[in-house]
């Protein structure tokens, strides 16, 4: 009963702090920076002051699809950030090159995050099915469980090592449109309102997540016994 109680709750502040997230961009992206700027001048702008000049910044389909590819060398701005110029524009621009400010550094969680990503996308492939067949089979076969508790453990790490490297792009985001004028004292406390609403987003996946693997633990213990 605990642990439905968990979930019912992580459920409802992840719809609490989507819903939040999305007021504060629609918010925030109504909001022009006075320099005029887009998110796509902002993010090459960004990467030229911490000398980065084999990173192209595209535009993406979608919204909210911002990201940062390491193995093409791309910053993916969503057309709601590619060519709007707004504090929300800038601030998800600037969050996106921190994390190519990372991989240029080499960020340690960002190299640990990147390398795991081959890993969870193979655990996530077969994760489900591992996890109901091991669950249907947990007298005669246990193993089969606790194989995809560990499948399910790669995906859980891979979350709580996301909460660090995006915390990070954030912070030295928010540094960079401060200490480049791109914000000003007015709108600088928006764009660092938007990125933490973002980073709530991660805080509470990895907890969802937590929480999942805490309930197969408790099948797979339970029904050994």
């Amino acid at each position: 009963m605990f642990i439905w109680i968990v979930f019912i709750g992580i459920a409802v502040i992840s719809y609490l702090v989507q819903s939040s997230l999305q007021s504060k961009f629609e918010k925030y992206s109504q909001i022009p920076l006075s320099n005029g700027m887009t998110g796509r001048e902002v993010a090459e702008k960004m990467l030229r002051d911490n000398g980065i000049y084999d990173v192209r910044v595209v535009s993406t389909g979608g919204m909210l699809t911002d990201h940062y590819n390491p193995a093409n060398k791309t910053v993916n701005l969503s057309e709601g950030v590619f060519n709007t110029c707004s504090v929300a524009a800038a601030a998800v621009a600037a969050h996106e090159c921190g994390h190519a400010v990372q991989h240029a550094r080499a960020y340690a969680p960002l190299q640990m995050r990147s390398a795991l990503v081959p890993v969870v996308q193979f655990s996530s492939s077969i994760m489900s099915w591992i996890l109901l067949a091991g669950i249907l089979m947990i007298k005669p076969f246990p193993q089969l469980l606790f194989i995809g508790i560990c499948l399910f453990a790669m995906t859980t790490l891979f979350s709580f090592i996301t909460l660090p490297v995006e915390i990070d792009a954030s912070r030295r985001a928010l540094a960079w449109l401060s200490n480049a004028g791109v914000t000003s004292s007015y709108n600088h406390s928006q764009a660092k309102d938007a990125l933490k609403s973002a980073a709530y987003t991660y805080v509470v996946a990895a907890l969802g997540s937590l929480a999942t693997l805490i309930y197969y633990i408790t099948i797979f213990t339970n029904r050994r016994e």
